[in-house]
């Protein structure tokens, strides 16, 4: 079993770092050198109009897609170079706006296998589900803590849609994250599951920094402690809520209003 390379960098004091980050697609430039400073336990949100480079830099983050220039530095460590499933070991982890889940297993039968994975435990095929009291207990603990208890006998195909986008976050806290890539976590949840969501979403540990990226500037605005912009593949500006709520160049790009 190979090992993972450690490559430390000057230890800043932030849970996530982008440093000039640019990607191109042939004579496209999708991200323009992006630098982003995530701090510790933060609630960052990412916004941008459609086009503006979200899922493309969500993207270089995760490993999805190679960078062409820059680096990606997570608790101190430079994993540009590491694969997707490094990176989650590492405690990058990413919930993703296309749902995607087990549509055939309840929810306890996918937390199960998740925690099961994530502790290492997943190579004893032989063994049912279930087979360990503390990988049952996280799971069960998961269950309660995203309002999912009530249907975790149910199959995951006809649980509502709200209910999916809690089960696709618990699937990404038992991975144990140190930043959570939150992608349009409400996107597509009806009116009436939305409290639950969103309530849920605010709970989320303190100690694990979040990205959100998301078009709800109601969720962004109650949510988020600082903001980033972006637009065209470049960062517009950065702040406080309140901040970015007065600026007028934020205002320009989303209303089309003309500024000084």
């Amino acid at each position: 079993m190979s090992t993972i390379p450690f490559v430390k960098t000057t230890d800043s004091g932030y849970a996530l770092q982008t440093q000039g980050l640019v990607k191109r697609f042939g004579g496209i430039t999708a991200t323009d050198h992006v630098t982003l400073n995530i701090a510790h336990g933060a609630r960052h949100a990412l916004i941008g109009p459609n086009g503006a480079g979200k899922t493309t830099l969500i993207n270089l983050m995760t490993g999805v897609l190679p960078a062409t220039e820059g680096r990606i530095v997570l608790q101190g460590e430079d994993i540009s170079r590491l694969a997707p499933h490094q990176r989650v070991a590492r405690g990058m982890v990413r919930t993703f706006q296309i749902n995607q889940l087990f549509n055939s297993l309840t929810p306890l039968e996918t937390l199960t296998m998740v925690v099961t994975q994530h502790r290492g435990e997943g190579a004893r095929w032989w063994q049912p589900l279930g087979h360990s009291a503390a990988i049952t207990e996280r799971a069960e603990q998961l269950l309660a803590q995203f309002h999912l208890t009530d249907v975790m006998q149910q199959r995951t195909e006809h649980l509502a849609y709200g209910k999916r986008r809690l089960l696709e976050m618990a699937i990404a806290l038992a991975c144990e994250p140190r930043v959570l890539l939150l992608d349009e976590p409400v996107a597509g949840v009806p009116a009436g599951e939305r409290d639950e969501l969103l309530q849920t979403v605010a709970a989320l540990p303190s100690d694990v920094s979040i990205v959100l990226i998301e078009h709800d500037m109601d969720l962004v605005f109650n949510f988020a402690d600082r903001i980033t912009v972006l637009v065209n593949g470049a960062v517009l500006t950065e702040g406080t809520p309140q901040e970015i709520a007065h600026d007028p160049h934020v205002k320009a790009v989303y209303l089309g209003t003309s500024h000084d």
